[in-house]
């Protein structure tokens, strides 16, 4: 068993000061951004017209801008900035980064539809042969095409229909044509765009906007997971059989206690040996980091999480991190409930092991198909005994029923659950369902405390 629970909760065990989200402050930001944007087009608009070629092109002017905006927000959310990843959690930015894209996407689409269509109203040329003078003719106009299409691309391959049906691994590279797609787009944007050519001051803050999200990107992307790996020098030490389908894998290196992970966080971890270097993929840390190793717990859902089991002692490892936002900041409140469900428990563990409290202050529910899929139980027991929490599971019963987390259960088991700080970590069905129960039982909804480890 990998304990180091009071080293660490010695570093949490302080006055409970709960970490407020950035959520907010950062959506006004961005609307504001938006709002700024727009306020460059109006100005840049000397009058409005009822031509319908006055119409269309201006429209298409005002899209434009507005998916050159999504798209620097896109970069920006892509960069995996530790503050923002901790003070929002990182399945929101990736929720955030998911819906700019489509605005983007849509966005630009209209752009290149309505200026097209404007230039054709106004010079009476059909559409096609538009496109063609357009694309040929305007300056920097055969990057932009390239970018679009590689635009249009990525967010076809990201489709809820189409990504389900590709492998990750071929999902995450094409997603990196993002990255060529702005660069070509960017230059078009500066060249053709009304609201920059002749104004400065736009140009300037344009390359102000888009060089700080490459700047962050640059920074937290490359330089930043290079210089984690070459200071800690990751490799596997050994792997644990757990449960039917789960592995733990035991990573060593050097001084990992200086990373700063914390229970409850995870990395993205890629494993450099045959099969596996090509694939990143996040998991959580599933025990407390101590300054020798770290320990990271999967259950077999796909091809790379059933070859960590045959991972050998001494491979190296590339990791990027540490990412997320379940931790013990954001509690708020002395009594924490802790709810899991099948690949979940990895973050639970270690937070179960870590969070200050008194006896009978934490309690885990742990939900499994059977039994047999309970893992790390054994651990789990020892925790609850040597700190006096409650520990409690719930499989299905031999009729295969699963058993409902319902608001009256909730309050049965823990009558003050309207006083609880709640963790969830699981399935998205078990997520949902925990949540709609917990506010009907009284929970507050700033104290239910969820991150999804679904890709």
């Amino acid at each position: 068993m990998m304990q180091n629970g009071r080293a660490a909760r010695r570093q949490t065990m302080r006055a409970i000061r709960p970490q407020r989200s950035g959520a907010l402050p950062l959506l006004v930001a961005g609307w504001a951004g938006a709002a700024a944007v727009m306020a460059l087009w109006w100005q840049n608009t000397l009058v409005v017209r009822m031509d319908l070629a006055e119409w269309l092109t201006g429209a298409g002017r005002l899209t434009g801008l507005l998916s050159g905006y999504a798209i620097a927000v896109v970069v920006l959310l892509m960069a995996r900035v530790p503050a923002l990843e901790r003070r929002v959690g990182s399945d929101r930015v990736a929720r955030w980064h998911a819906v700019c894209g489509r605005y983007s996407v849509s966005l630009l689409i209209a752009h290149v539809g309505l200026i097209i269509g404007g230039y054709s109203v106004q010079s009476g040329t059909g559409f096609a042969d538009q496109t063609v003078s357009v694309v040929t003719e305007f300056p920097r106009m055969i990057e932009a095409t390239v970018g679009t299409v590689l635009f249009l691309v990525v967010g076809f391959v990201s489709v809820g229909a189409v990504r389900r049906r590709v492998r990750y691994e071929t999902w995450y590279y094409l997603h990196l044509l993002t990255y060529a797609a702005v660069y070509l787009t960017f230059w078009h944007q500066l060249a053709t765009g009304a609201e920059f050519v002749g104004n400065a001051t736009a140009r300037t803050l344009w390359y102000v906007l888009y060089g700080a999200a490459g700047a962050l990107l640059l920074w937290y992307r490359v330089l930043t997971p290079i210089r984690l790996n070459l200071g800690h020098r990751m490799r596997v030490e050994s792997t644990v059989y757990e449960a039917p389908g789960v592995v733990s894998v035991l990573i060593t290196g050097h001084r990992l206690h200086r990373i700063g992970a914390q229970p409850g966080q995870f990395f993205r971890w890629r494993f450099l040996t045959d099969g596996l270097r090509w694939s990143s993929n996040p998991y959580s840390l599933s025990a407390p980091p101590r300054p020798d190793l770290l320990r990271i717990t999967v259950k077999a859902n796909g091809e790379h999480s059933e070859a960590l089991s045959r991972l050998e002692p001494g491979t190296r490892i590339w990791a990027e991190g540490p990412y997320g936002a379940m931790t013990a900041a954001r509690r708020s409140q002395e009594k924490v409930l802790m709810i899991a469900g099948g690949a979940g428990i990895t973050p639970m563990r270690a937070l179960f092991e870590t969070l200050p409290g008194e006896p009978g202050d934490l309690t885990l529910l742990y939900r499994a198909s059977k039994t047999e899929d309970l893992a790390l139980w054994r651990e789990l027991r020892e925790i609850a005994s040597a700190r006096g929490a409650r520990l409690l599971y719930a499989v299905n019963g031999p009729d295969g029923v699963r058993p409902e987390i319902t608001p009256a259960r909730l309050r049965e088991l823990l009558p003050d659950i309207g006083d609880h700080d709640v963790y969830v970590c699981g399935p998205t069905g078990l997520a949902r369902q925990s949540y709609e129960a917990l506010r009907e039982a009284g929970v507050p909804t700033r104290r239910i405390h969820h991150e999804s480890f679904e890709m």
